[in-house]
């Protein structure tokens, strides 16, 4: 079948693309960025570039069999039911000229009363859909859990970091978890299956839970001993504030997280498993397998990678190019001793568990004070320990460029600052040597980002030059067992 894949850089959508080339599908994916897309994939599919919120003169193949559609807004922040709205009705558009004959939207179980705003636009969004020329198939689904899924990373924040727990009372809040295995093979069950047109299927695991019960039992796997008190007095705002600190999570995304952790996610009964053939997973089985592709070092996406997950603009390529005019540099180089393939290892480890190499701790008090501004701060980590590429978050990083051919690698910071910063290495070659070229490039935003750097510049002859030393010397960072 010839498919068209929207939302390909998301977390479902990394996840969907090899299965459905195994199974011999042609796949037309549409991302914002094109650029991040090829540099981070060798996939053998084709690539539109669109922002369904500004489409211009944007077409789809007109021989499209069946549509996937994956485009969510919910950490944008502002008005992102109109932005949600506004997407799907371009998408509608754009499907419509199309020989397309099924549209499968994948969506939020919508089954009480009253629903978060997250819910609601979910299912405005899918009220849109349905109301196209294209037969819908909507997949409504709860808690997603799976290595690098944002449910699953925050409760792996929380019972990793916290012993004792002091929680809100949504923390009684019923869910219904499915497996992030089991997702696939539902999006994948449906494909051109005729009985599903024009229908909706709450997908879920066999278990009914509390959000505590999804925790206690993530301790259990993880053969932790944790304790949780639920207090009735933490108010939506402070219950947000707790997530943003304790988790990776950014503070928009938290508000809706916590809007949406106040309505009870529990699924309609339905065969569409059975008639599928699949077996759903436990919620304890979801975590095992989570736990082991993380393992393996397999993860193959993740929701910190996401740009919604900091707001990074989909003009983050135009940062690719450092500027030199009104900035200021701290340059440093150093011969390389070792074998250079050593180091270019250790630059490409940089960051997450394994660490900035030197003064770690003043590194940490800086994501730190990242938080208190509002900023990403360093929880978001990395998705691999070792592999990097153009796109992927890192610690309070987004990675421009990752080319080990070229040998060098890109970061632009997204934390708060009084201005914009670039952190550059590379291996270069002179008079035989291999030197290790290490350069921090600030532009500052008025007087504030003067003062700024100039304020920094003593930490920074401290850090950067311990850095440089400990990598051109092959010396790893200590990585932090999980």
């Amino acid at each position: 079948m010839n498919i068209l894949l929207t939302g390909a850089n998301g977390y479902i959508g990394q996840r969907l693309i090899p299965v459905l080339l195994e199974q011999g599908h042609h796949i037309t994916c549409c991302v914002r960025d094109k650029d991040r897309f090829n540099q981070q994939h060798n996939y053998p599919v084709d690539v539109i570039e669109i922002d369904f919120l500004q489409p211009q003169a944007a077409t789809f193949p007109r021989d499209i069999d069946v549509a996937y559609y994956l485009v969510h807004s919910m950490s944008s922040g502002g008005q992102f039911e109109e932005k949600e709205a506004d997407s799907a009705r371009t998408f509608v558009r754009l499907i419509s000229a199309t020989n397309c004959q099924q549209v499968i939207y994948l969506t939020g179980i919508v089954n009480q009363q009253e629903l978060s705003r997250h819910l609601s636009s979910r299912l405005m969004v899918e009220n849109i859909l349905k109301e196209g020329p294209v037969p819908l198939t909507a997949l409504r689904a709860g808690i997603i859990v799976g290595s690098g899924s944002a449910s699953f990373e925050i409760i792996r924040d929380l019972v990793e970091k916290l012993p004792v727990m002091v929680t809100p009372r949504w923390l009684n809040t019923r869910c219904q978890p499915i497996g992030i295995r089991d997702v696939i093979f539902f999006l994948c069950g449906v494909l051109g299956k005729k009985d599903t047109y024009h229908a909706n299927y709450d997908i879920a695991g066999p278990e009914v839970l509390t959000y505590k019960q999804l925790l206690l039992q993530y301790a259990a796997v993880r053969k932790l001993k944790r304790y949780i008190l639920t207090l009735p007095v933490m108010t939506p705002r402070l219950s947000s504030y707790w997530l943003y600190f304790i988790t990776s999570t950014s503070y928009k995304l938290a508000v809706n997280l916590v809007d949406s952790m106040k309505v009870d996610v529990t699924a309609r009964p339905n065969q569409l498993a059975a008639d599928l053939g699949i077996h759903l997973l436990t919620y304890e089985q979801a975590v095992e397998l989570a736990f082991g592709k993380i393992e393996q070092n397999l993860v193959t996406s993740s929701w910190k990678d996401s740009f919604s997950s900091a707001n990074t603009p989909q003009t983050w390529m135009d940062n690719i190019e450092v500027p030199s005019f009104g900035c200021l540099k701290d340059e440093q180089q150093i011969t390389i001793e070792q074998d250079d393939t050593l180091v270019l290892n250790n630059i490409w480890r940089i960051g997450g568990n394994n660490g900035w190499y030197y003064a770690n701790t003043l590194w940490r008090i800086r994501g730190f004070l990242d938080k208190l501004a509002g900023g990403v701060g360093l929880r978001r980590g990395r998705r691999d320990p070792i592999d990097i590429h153009a796109g992927d978050a890192l610690d309070f990083w987004r990675v421009l460029v990752a080319d080990k051919k070229q040998r060098r690698l890109l970061l632009f910071a997204e934390m708060k600052l009084p201005g914009e910063a670039w952190l550059e290495f590379q291996i270069t070659e002179k008079d035989n040597q291999s030197i290790l070229r290490q350069t921090a490039t600030f532009r500052p935003r008025g007087l504030w980002g003067r003062l700024y750097w100039f304020t920094m510049l003593p930490f920074h002859y401290f850090i950067f030059g311990g850095m440089i030393r400990r990598l051109s010397n092959g010396i790893l960072g200590k990585t932090k067992k999980m």
